[in-house]
């Protein structure tokens, strides 16, 4: 096709591509869909090699949030039935992130549920960023706290932390349909104080909302503009409980085509697989790793994923190797900010969507949406 072969020229050249180019990707045929994993699979090849990066979740505060958003498990108000607890102390902490270190993961993600941090815990996180530090050498740490204030940036960077993960989560058109207690301009402010930092700044999207192509293409034209140096591609977990629950609109096929148009406007970032991949890709996730470089290894915030035992075996039987802590992930190129490496981390379980099949179509699986019973915060081990 001339389109992936225009999309593949310019992956390589890293020059961006038209809307209606990314569109077009989005537009395919599911036969022409290897031919598209093909393409963009080189691009990925390009300045990634085959290397996998493994990121481990830490939720350090779960549930109790004030805020509105749709298709989070843990806004106010949800009857979710997921766990619920104040925060982790620090070698709490460290002792639930030691568990995906020790299954390959190279990067921490601290995530904390609420509208954003006070001083006091931001605080609390520099000292549980210090303390994983200390005690696991080598490790990335990414901080995932909400909307950041002036200053708090800045004290997150002076205790370690390496990443802020923030995402954009859909374009900005339709910011307003999921959200009401804050706008999509809070976050685009909070990503560029990580940037401003020196942090290594994350921010991705949630496919399976009902969201149209345009809209999809607007978030990650968004976040290529942001200069994030990572983009978690979640896909929707539609809880039980939350606004969301009953958009199915995903099939493996539309999330490996969305995952290919990200790669094309992003060629030389890291693209992770994050939150759904579990319910939406199915038996289809070791092809999604010809487009993504990187994936959450074991369970999320608030629902369970694949065993991490399962994860590392479907990387080498895909032909991938897991990166280890001497590898930079980043190319050369975009060594700079921050660690120059990567970040990254959901918002509690999210997802894309709109002309996607339906529920039926896509062979909807509800009775995989589990909630997390262990790990962090839990007296049961993690699934890592």
């Amino acid at each position: 096709m001339d389109l992936l072969n225009t999309l593949l020229d310019k992956g390589l050249r890293r020059e961006l591509p038209s809307r209606e180019e990314a569109l077009a990707v989005l537009a395919t045929s599911d036969e022409q869909l290897l031919d598209v994993v093909a393409a963009a699979g080189k691009v990925r090849r390009q300045w990634f090699g085959r290397r996998v990066k493994l990121n481990y979740l830490v939720n350090l505060k779960s549930g109790l949030c004030p805020e509105d958003c749709s298709y989070c498990s843990q806004r106010l108000g949800a009857d979710t039935g997921i766990l619920k607890y104040t925060w982790l102390k620090p070698q709490e902490a460290s002792e639930a992130a030691a568990a995906g270190l020790a299954g390959g993961a190279k990067r921490v993600c601290l995530v904390a549920s609420g509208r954003g941090p006070t001083d006091r815990d931001v605080a609390r996180v520099s000292d549980t960023i210090r303390t994983i530090k200390e005690q696991n050498e080598g490790v990335e740490v990414c901080a995932c706290l909400g909307l950041l204030s002036d200053g708090q940036a800045e004290r997150l960077r002076g205790a370690g932390a390496d990443a802020y993960n923030h995402n954009l989560n859909t374009s900005e058109a339709t910011y307003g349909d999921i959200t009401k207690t804050h706008t999509y301009a809070d976050r685009v402010d909070t990503v560029q104080k990580a940037h401003a930092a020196g942090l290594s700044a994350c921010s991705g999207l949630i496919a399976g909302m009902g969201e149209t192509d345009e809209d999809l293409v607007d978030v990650v034209f968004a976040l290529r503009e942001l200069d994030t140096d990572s983009v978690p591609v979640n896909f929707l977990i539609p809880f039980e409980g939350t606004p969301l629950a009953k958009e199915w609109n995903l099939s493996p096929q539309r999330c490996l085509r969305i995952l290919a148009m990200v790669r094309f406007v992003c060629p030389d970032v890291e693209v992770r697989i994050a939150g759904g991949r579990e319910l939406h890709l199915r038996t289809m996730q070791p092809l999604a790793l010809h487009l993504a470089n990187s994936i959450f290894l074991g369970d999320y915030l608030t629902s369970e994923g694949q065993a991490g035992k399962a994860d590392l075996e479907m990387i080498a039987d895909a032909g991938f190797e897991v990166e280890t802590t001497d590898q930079v992930t980043l190319p050369e190129h975009r060594r700079g900010g921050g660690c120059g490496s990567v970040c990254g981390s959901e918002g509690s379980a999210p997802g894309a969507g709109g002309a996607g099949a339906s529920a039926d179509e896509a062979g909807a699986r509800t009775d995989l949406v589990a909630v997390r019973r262990r790990g962090a915060g839990t007296d049961l081990a993690p699934n890592a």
